[in-house]
């Protein structure tokens, strides 16, 4: 499938999605909604990708949504692009594999809630991150005050919000947006790594780990702790082949195969 905002290859059981407007730093418009779009529903339906990892070409992950298109928004249209926008990151959020952010450099604003949309988030050292919609007379359009609210807390969603600063990667990782932070060289070769190590495990136990982690987010604390039991109750099935693997190999003291 080709595309003219990203770059889609699959290598393996990793499928690679690369945000590719270099020049305009990876801003997000319409049209690389619609790339994005096409692509997730794309690798749905394509059972052989096991991981997904998003990154973006040249020194920046995304540096956020095309500005120069704002002054011709009106109300109705600003709420179409902001809703156009959640649309697209709720797809990654709830792609059955999971999908990890190799964040190289500027993740601003839309930058940065796409990376809250991945399921983990790897970053190079030299990344910058932030939410600078306020010194636009804005705020965050995509997500950006929910999903770091709920990652990090009122307070500190607070401070990067309204000061509008972008932040350095350790911080982000002290914080918790990150999961690691490695040298720019090591990117890429980080995130496949890990990558790798995920595909080692169930299929089945990852897409249903993420979903229920995805869903308990938005329940109180007695509702997710029945949605996990009954999914794991699930898993004892006579169907269910990938369990019946996985604890054969553990009792034969073997490594399970997923392919069976």
């Amino acid at each position: 499938m080709e595309f003219n905002n990203i770059i889609f290859e699959q290598e393996n059981q990793i499928g690679y999605l690369k945000i590719n407007r270099p020049k305009a730093l990876n801003a997000l418009n319409p049209e690389v909604f619609n790339d994005i779009e096409k692509c997730i529903q794309s690798i749905e339906k394509n059972a052989d990708i096991r991981v997904l990892i998003i990154t973006g070409e040249g020194k920046a992950f995304v540096a956020g949504a095309d500005i120069k298109d704002f002054p011709n928004y009106d109300v109705n249209q600003a709420y179409d692009f902001a809703e156009r926008g959640k649309e697209v990151f709720r797809l990654i959020e709830n792609l059955e594999i999971p999908v990890i952010g190799a964040i190289n450099g500027f993740a601003l604003g839309g930058g940065l809630e796409l990376a809250l949309a991945c399921d983990i988030r790897i970053a190079s050292e030299n990344t910058m991150l932030g939410l600078p919609e306020v010194n636009l007379g804005l705020i965050p359009g995509f997500d950006g005050t929910t999903r770091l609210t709920r990652l990090i807390g009122k307070s500190n969603a607070k401070y990067i919000t309204m000061l509008g600063e972008g932040i350095n990667a350790q911080y982000a990782y002290e914080l918790g947006i990150l999961q690691k932070v490695v040298a720019l060289e090591e990117l890429m070769t980080e995130v496949n790594k890990i990558a790798g190590k995920i595909i080692k495990r169930s299929p089945k136990s990852i897409s249903i780990a993420k979903e229920v982690i995805n869903k308990s987010a938005e329940m109180n604390l007695a509702d997710a702790s029945e949605l996990e039991s009954k999914e794991f109750g699930k898993l004892f099935g006579a169907d269910q082949i990938e369990k019946q693997e996985g604890v054969a190999a553990f009792l034969e003291k073997r490594k399970p195969n997923w392919n069976k």
